[in-house]
């Protein structure tokens, strides 16, 4: 997952007191140049002290940057007002930068506090810039004027995307429409944060405990070992504790024989932030439903979904729900055929029972082993954290881009866990910084995803590379075993990687056009075709060694796990774009305030699933009160149907790697062109530039087995 963050550009709208904001910052680090060769904030000299004023300091900085685009008598060019947008608010961008990623990744009660405060005055700002009547006639007046004023078509594309950017925020409404737009808004980054506080709250607070040693059967030691030490952590020694993160909940429904252990693991997750009155996000849900609509009835747009879909490939809601239906319809026909297999496997071994969702994992494990003689157990011993990152990830991006990464153990980190990267290029010049975050713990937010620290730039005698970020809630290590990965845990490290080649490789001039700054639809692509290189047998085996023994994976299993690559996809396929269906139906519809008011969440997700005809056996992958992507924040809102979308382009634009060899260095050459070109021209545009043709939904549909 690729966590959007915008640069947030503001207008005069805070006024300080110059003495106390001085006297405040005397000795924040914020407020100077970061004392060491790439700019890596010095994170054990930052305090939580030191957010706020800098970031009203940073407003000021921004406020005199803009105020001077204004008032500006020459005729507006993309010099003097385009690129001096692009350009200000560097100390916010700092602080900014900071914030985003340990609100995320380390959010520490005294962060939420920090979180709190701060990001409503963000979303101020950023409302503020971007309903300012002066400063958008500026910057409209350069788009009325491009070809007039010579600009190149780089200069006409960060041009366009800010103007555009201006209309979608209200540029365009009137002065009491725009007070109304800042309100709702101000309320969604309340009830967006809340959401998202709500569900780290409970999948690392809501604990079960097992006393009876024999309810633990199949279970790998090292998930029994961390129950132990979390249970003794809990003051109840001598039992086991179990909550939901993704590293504990899948080896328990995977491999618990016990009906009962894994039926109240299921029962645990699926009701994360839907219980109890403190923590459940029904109301969250409610509010932020009915603000978003009207946030695009004021914005001239029927539904919510009609405005988010706007901008992008899809265009309409029912273009993007035409494609995931295209995904559907073979999706639940092989999810009874997976069903049919496991129940007789089930019947065959004595149980008789009616196989339930809780059961899913665990006899979908069993019907693989028996298929092809193969498990997870038999291959996680060869996936050590370690190796698939070091040669795993970075072997490929080094035969691949020429990229090599040296490891800065002095470097500053936000915490202990953190590894940081100076990474070169094919020269041997500095690229990027690369850090990596992959082990849970209770002030991480569930998931994984990659974001960037700072951005890259190349204007103004300026040339600064980025700081980019993966983050991941890997298995925890256990005594003298590292951290082993599931074949999925594999595929997201690759996955988030892709991301960060995506933001490291970048090479435009502008920071608004840079890396993964690009339209959502399409962000996924490079990272989902980077996910193939897990796959490849020259890169699986370098990485792929026991991590006691030293020895390469085997043939035979390697060959298992080429032959089982397609096993289960009618659910995987289900679960993913029944969320996405989800997503589109929460969004499509033009909810009124009564009808908000009176949304039954659990309810309202029943009705989906009977239009659909969903399995019963099947959960959406996000139930409606932890679906973080669509309720946290307003970047994937009635947008999860793009991870589809760019799984569309990533089959069809891994074609001709497959044709060449996986390392063909005219392919790779092609595809780095692509990634280091950012947001500099239409995605679809950029995507035939190196394809040769456009996409079509045939290789996907291959690929996972339903054609």
């Amino acid at each position: 997952m690729k966590k959007i963050l915008f640069t947030v550009l503001a207008v005069a709208t805070l006024m300080l007191v110059g003495c106390d904001k001085q006297k405040s910052n005397e000795n924040n680090p914020f407020m100077s140049e970061y004392a060491n060769e790439y700019g890596i904030p010095p994170f054990d000299k930052i305090s939580y002290a030191d957010y706020e004023p800098a970031a009203l300091a940073g407003i000021e900085e921004q406020n005199a940057e803009i105020d001077s685009i204004i008032k500006n008598t020459a005729e507006p060019n993309f010099e003097n007002t385009i690129l001096a947008l692009d350009n200000s608010g560097k100390i916010l961008s700092k602080v900014g930068g900071v914030l985003f990623a340990l609100s995320e990744s380390d959010n520490t009660p005294e962060m939420q506090k920090v979180s709190e405060k701060l990001l409503p005055m963000f979303t101020a700002q950023s409302d503020a810039m971007y309903m300012n009547d002066s400063l958008f006639a500026k910057v409209k007046a350069v788009y009325d004027n491009a070809d007039k004023l010579g600009m190149d078509p780089i200069q006409k594309r960060l041009t366009e995307k800010y103007y555009k950017r201006f209309v979608r925020n209200g540029a365009l409404l009137t002065a009491a429409q725009k007070d109304s737009l800042k309100e709702i808004n101000r309320k969604l980054g309340e009830f967006n944060l809340k959401f998202g506080n709500n569900i780290q709250h409970d999948l690392s607070e809501c604990i079960f405990y097992v006393d009876k040693e024999e309810q633990l059967k199949g279970l790998p030691q090292t998930i029994i070992d961390n129950a132990a030490k979390l249970a003794a952590e809990k003051g109840k020694k001598g039992q086991w504790a179990f909550n939901a993160i993704a590293a504990t909940r899948l080896p328990v429904l995977t491999y618990a024989d016990s009906r009962d252990l894994r039926r109240q693991m299921y029962e645990t997750y699926t009701s994360t932030a839907s219980h109890g009155d403190e923590w459940d996000n029904s109301e969250n849900i409610r509010n932020i439903l009915l603000l978003r609509q009207q946030k695009a009835n004021l914005l001239g747009f029927n539904t919510y979904a009609d405005y988010a879909t706007d901008p992008y490939m899809a265009k309409t809601p029912k273009a993007a729900e035409d494609l995931l239906m295209q995904l559907w319809r073979p999706a639940i026909k092989k999810v009874d055929e997976e069903v049919a297999d496991m129940q007789k496997y089930a019947a065959a071994h004595g149980d008789t029972a009616k196989i339930e969702a809780c059961d899913y994992y665990y006899y979908a494990e069993k019907v693989k082993k028996e298929k092809f003689n193969f498990s997870e157990d038999d291959v996680r011993p060869y996936f050590a954290l370690d190796s698939v990152v070091k040669n795993g990830i970075f072997y490929a991006a080094n035969k691949l881009y020429g990229l090599t990464f040296e490891e800065m153990p002095d470097a500053p980190k936000y915490n202990p866990e953190v590894k940081v990267y100076d990474v070169k290029d094919a020269e041997g010049k500095h690229l990027a910084v690369f850090m990596t975050d992959y082990l849970p713990r209770p002030v991480k937010s569930p998931g994984a995803w990659m974001n960037a620290m700072q951005e890259a730039y190349n204007y103004g005698g300026e040339n600064v590379r980025p700081i980019i970020y993966n983050v991941g809630n890997m298995a925890l290590p256990s005594g003298d075993t590292p951290s082993l990965l599931t074949w999925d845990d594999v595929q997201t490290v690759f996955h988030e990687f892709g991301h960060a080649l995506h933001g490291m490789l970048t090479r435009v001039p502008y920071r608004g056009l840079a890396g993964t700054n690009t339209d959502r639809d399409i962000v996924e692509m490079p990272s989902q075709i980077n996910e193939h290189w897990a796959f490849e047998p020259e890169v699986l085996k370098h990485y792929a060694r026991h991590y006691k023994t030293g020895e390469v994976i085997p043939d035979s299993l390697v060959q298992k796990l080429n032959e089982s690559a397609q096993f289960n996809m009618g659910f995987m396929t289900t679960e993913l774009v029944g969320a996405a269906l989800m997503d589109m139906y929460w969004h499509k519809k033009a909810w009124t305030p009564e009808e908000a008011k009176n949304i039954d969440v659990k309810a309202f997700e029943q009705d989906v699933k009977n239009q659909l005809n969903m399995p019963a056996l099947v959960e959406f992958r996000y139930r409606s009160p932890y679906f973080k992507h669509v309720f946290a924040s307003d970047e994937y809102a009635c947008g999860y149907y793009t991870y589809l979308w760019a799984q569309v382009l990533e089959a069809d634009g891994y074609l001709p790697f497959e044709k060449a060899g996986c390392f063909d260095k005219a392919t790779a050459d092609a595809f780095k062109k692509l990634l280091e070109s950012g947001d500099t021209m239409d995605p679809m545009e950029l995507y035939k530039q190196y394809r040769g043709q456009a996409p079509t939904v045939d290789a996907l549909l291959r690929n996972r087995g339903l054609k």
